[in-house]
This record gives structure tokens, C-alpha cells and sequence, in this order.
């Protein structure tokens, strides 16, 4: 006889079903895990046997074999304990066996039969809708994997608990999904002084999704900024939330009891490896870039990224998604991300500064600058230069626009852009549109036609320079309220966009 229970192998977001086979069959005592287990399924067995134990539950006398299927499919991680106790479990009859075939399950043990919060309850969960099955699942996981309504998500605290509610002694109640609250920021945009044409490019970039690129001597608020981009944004959206906890929940950030509907701020270091930024590692794990999904990803002192690391984003932007090829694997992970970027305009970071005179330049920013290739800042919508700010200016009243002011306009702008695109279409933002979509949203007149045509010829605007042109115009244009993209909206995407060294 052959007893079944169901769980999940990860292949980036995706969950693959996985039919757990137990048999009990005569011979020498043995317990033999088969199906391309990794370490820590084999090692499953040892915990699987000492959490029976501490339950009084003694193995019988025959071969135990479990069966991972399909079996050509890799196994890794340590949620693979549960299903294989359920199997087993079913196999000496404590657990009705049609229980056990209507459940999808995943959980590690400990020796004393308690169960460990896993990584990927929330795409599992999203497995078990799709097989009409119940999830079982650590308590300490439920609340995440409750998200998807589909399904019924029970969260057990032990071994004991999952044979109590089986055999009917104590039933678990299903789990409620729970969402974590990120604490009231204190960072405001007002505190930044000055830099009202920065604090315009922010909300801009933030109304549309575009990619940003500051360039400034040390000091001048780059970093600043940028930490202040999350207070103008709007929260994420239900479908938003999901998509972005899926990977999150990969990647085992979800240990907080729940999903965020917060956008995702991710700032690595420039040390980092093309692994961290990418994705990639021996699991094939979501990098920085997919992390970022739906939020931001600031890239502070960019030029100081190794050059591999920088021309990796190049796809990514473009496409929204990323590639990890792998010997046995092929992942593909979404990363829609808003890309901030922050510059010196030199390695010693006072070019234009007169009071600071440097020997070496303009060469000194040539080579600075140059680390960055021209189709990655060809991909980059907004650009501006941050001028440094006096210390006199420090001591002035706050003045500008509050952060909740800002993010009311923004608001309002992603609205207008949801009600064009429609709430069941993929494209959520202004910078996503493209092809024959672009030309009908952003349809300039006679005289804004003329003006780009002029701009394109005079700098050398590439095709897809163009392009970014007329998206962040039909932001602009969103931000006031407008239908139609008129001439000022174009002439201050056009100044953007000319801000710094143009396209090559």
C-alpha cells in the first residue's frame, strides 16, 4: 500500500507540485528518501523520525521508502519535513489517507516535533488554489499564505496539532491573513531646503514610474532625496501586494507574520555581486533588482557599481523581468522596478565648484561619468543636476511642498493612469506603454511635434529617447489634469531629459 500527501519545489516564483509516495514493505528496517533530494531532504528523515518519537509514535519494523514525484525535478529546503511525516503518518493509518491526498503541505521540524516557519508559504498557497487542496503550513506562516482566498491555509503549531485536527480530537481553525503596518515615517520632503527642481523631478518619477538619474557634488541632498521617495508613493495595490510578497516570500523577508502593502525601498551597497543585484546563487534566489519589484531601487554612487554589475539592468529595464539561466534551471523573476540613481560629477565630487578648483578637470568627470555606458543612461527617463547648497541656506524656514501634499498629486496622477489603462491590464504606469498604446495616449500637436523634431535633430535624440520624451510628458500632463500634452508639459520633459551629458 502506498500512502500520498502533496507539497511544492520552488523554480523561482513558481510552485511545482510535488506527490510524496510512502510505502511500508517487508524487509530489513530502513528509511530511504528517493526523487533527487538535496542535503537537507535527505537529512528529513533523522528529524521526521525524532519528532514520531517524541510523540510515543514507534516506527514499525519494515523498509520505509518515500518517494519525491516527479523525480527528475530537484528537491531543496527543509519545508519537505511535513509533507513526509504526513505521508508517513498516512501509511500507519494515524491519519485518514484522504486527508492527507487533499492537503498540500510544507513545514520543517524540529526533533521535539515543533514546526519552523518556512520560506514560500505564499506561492504555495497560490499551488494549492489551483489544485482545489487545502495548505497546511507552519503557524508562524500562515498568515502570509491566508492572502490567497482561494484556498483554506491551516497554520499548526506541531506535529501533534496536524494529527489532532486530522483525526477530528481538535480541529484547527483556518488562518486569518495578516498584514504588517510599516511604522509612521518621520521623513518628510519639506525637510529637504531648496532644490525645488530635484523635488519636481521626484514627483514626476513618482507619478509615472520613471527611472531617475541626479548627478551632484557631495552634500547636496542626492541621498536625501531619494530616502524621501517612499512618503510621495502611493501604497500597493492588492494585486501589487501579492505579486511583490511572492517574491519576498522566496526569498524568506515575510517573517514578520504577513504581507506589507509598503513599496519595496531597496539600496545595496556598490560593493555588491552580480548575484546580490541580479538574483542568482546556488537556489537560483531573487536579487536586489526583483526585490524591488513594484518599489524602488536606489543605486547610490553609481558609477562606483563594477561595469558588469550596471549593464545586467539594461534587460531588466527594459523588459521588466530578469533571467537567471542556470545548468538545471531556467528562472525568471519580475522586476518592474523604479530605478534612482545618484552621482558624483567626479571622483572627488567638486568640479563645478569654483571655490574648489580641481587640475584635472573636464577630464576628471569624463572618466568619472564614463563608467556609465550610453545605452544605460539612454534607458534612464529623468535627469538633473543637484547644485550644492550653501550652509547659509540651511537656516532658512522649511519651505516647498509637505511629503502628504506631494503624494495627494501623485495619487491623483496614478489614477488617471489606472483609468486609462484599466484595472485588469498589465500596464499600471505611464512608463510602461509602448508601440501603437504610446501613440494614441501621447499624440502631441502640430507645433509639440515641431518642437521635439527640433530637440531630436539639435542633441541627437535616439529612438528611444524620443519615445521616454513623450512618457514622461504625458505624466506631466497627468499631473495637471490634462487630456491632451500641450506645449509646456513637452518643453519640461524636453529639459529633463537635457539636463545632463546627452544621449549617445
Amino acid at each position: 500500500m502506498v500512502a500520498r500527501a502533496y507539497t511544492v519545489a520552488f523554480e523561482g516564483v513558481e510552485a511545482h507540485q510535488v506527490e510524496v509516495q510512502c510505502a511500508l514493505t517487508p524487509g530489513l528496517p530502513a528509511f530511504s528518501i528517493v526523487g533527487l533530494p538535496d542535503k537537507a531532504v535527505s537529512e528529513a528523515r533523522d528529524r521526521v523520525r525524532s519528532a514520531l518519537a517524541s510523540m510515543a509514535i514507534a516506527l514499525p519494523s519494515k523498509r520505509i521508502t518515500i518517494n519525491l514525484s516527479p523525480a527528475d525535478l530537484p528537491k531543496e529546503g527543509s519545508h519537505f519535513d511535513l509533507p513526509i511525516a504526513v505521508a508517513l503518518l498516512a501509511a500507519l493509518g494515524i491519519i485518514p489517507e484522504d486527508a492527507s491526498e487533499s492537503t498540500v503541505s510544507l513545514g520543517e521540524l524540529s526533533l521535539d516535533g515543533s514546526l519552523v516557519g518556512v520560506t514560500g508559504a505564499l506561492p504555495a498557497a497560490m499551488s494549492a488554489a489551483e489544485d482545489d487542496r487545502t495548505l497546511l503550513c507552519p503557524a508562524a506562516s500562515s498568515p502570509e499564505a491566508a492572502w490567497v482566498a482561494a484556498t483554506q491555509v491551516i497554520g499548526a503549531a506541531t506535529l501533534a496539532d496536524v494529527v489532532r485536527h486530522y483525526s477530528g480530537q481538535s480541529p484547527l481553525q483556518p488562518s486569518e491573513p495578516g498584514e504588517v503596518h510599516a511604522p509612521q515615517s518621520s521623513l518628510d520632503l519639506r525637510d529637504v531646503k531648496g532644490q525645488e527642481r530635484a523635488k519636481r523631478a521626484l514627483e514626476i518619477a513618482a507619478a509615472g514610474r520613471h527611472h531617475l538619474f541626479m548627478v551632484g557634488a557631495p552634500g547636496s541632498g542626492k541621498s536625501m532625496l531619494a530616502a524621501r521617495l517612499p512618503t510621495i508613493l502611493p501604497p500597493l495595490s492588492p494585486a501589487e501586494a501579492l505579486e511583490t510578497s511572492m517574491i519576498h516570500s522566496i526569498a524568506g523577508l515575510l517573517d514578520q507574520g504577513g504581507i506589507s502593502r509598503s513599496r519595496p525601498f531597496r539600496e545595496p551597497h556598490h560593493t555588491a555581486s552580480m548575484a546580490a543585484i541580479v538574483g542568482g546563487g546556488r537556489r537560483a534566489s531573487p536579487g536586489e533588482i526583483s526585490l524591488a519589484h513594484n518599489g524602488v531601487l536606489f543605486m547610490d554612487e553609481m558609477p562606483e557599481f563594477s561595469r558588469a554589475v550596471l549593464e545586467t539592468l539594461r534587460q531588466p529595464i527594459e523588459t521588466g523581468q530578469v533571467m537567471i539561466a542556470r545548468a538545471n534551471a531556467h528562472v525568471t523573476y519580475p522586476s518592474k522596478f523604479m530605478l534612482i540613481a545618484a552621482a558624483n560629477p567626479c571622483r572627488c565630487g567638486h568640479m563645478f565648484d569654483p571655490s574648489q578648483a580641481c587640475a584635472r578637470v573636464p577630464d576628471c568627470g569624463q572618466d568619472y561619468l564614463g563608467r556609465l555606458s550610453g545605452p544605460l543612461l539612454d534607458r534612464l527617463d529623468l535627469r538633473i543636476e543637484v547644485p550644492p547648497v550653501a550652509y547659509r541656506d540651511l537656516d532658512l524656514p522649511a519651505d516647498g511642498d509637505t511629503s502628504q501634499t506631494v503624494a495627494a498629486r501623485v495619487a491623483q496622477a496614478r489614477e488617471r493612469q489606472l483609468h486609462r489603462f484599466g484595472e485588469d491590464s498589465t500596464i499600471r504606469a505611464n512608463a510602461d506603454i509602448h508601440g501603437q498604446q504610446l501613440e494614441e495616449i501621447a499624440t502631441l500637436d502640430a507645433e509639440g511635434r515641431q518642437l521635439l523634431s527640433q530637440v531630436a535633430e539639435s542633441f541627437g535624440l535616439s529612438a528611444r529617447g524620443y519615445h521616454r520624451v513623450l512618457r514622461v510628458a504625458r505624466t506631466i500632463a497627468d499631473l495637471d489634469s490634462c487630456d491632451s500634452i500641450r506645449r509646456p508639459h513637452l518643453a519640461e520633459a524636453i529639459s529633463f531629459r537635457l539636463s545632463t551629458a546627452p544621449d549617445s
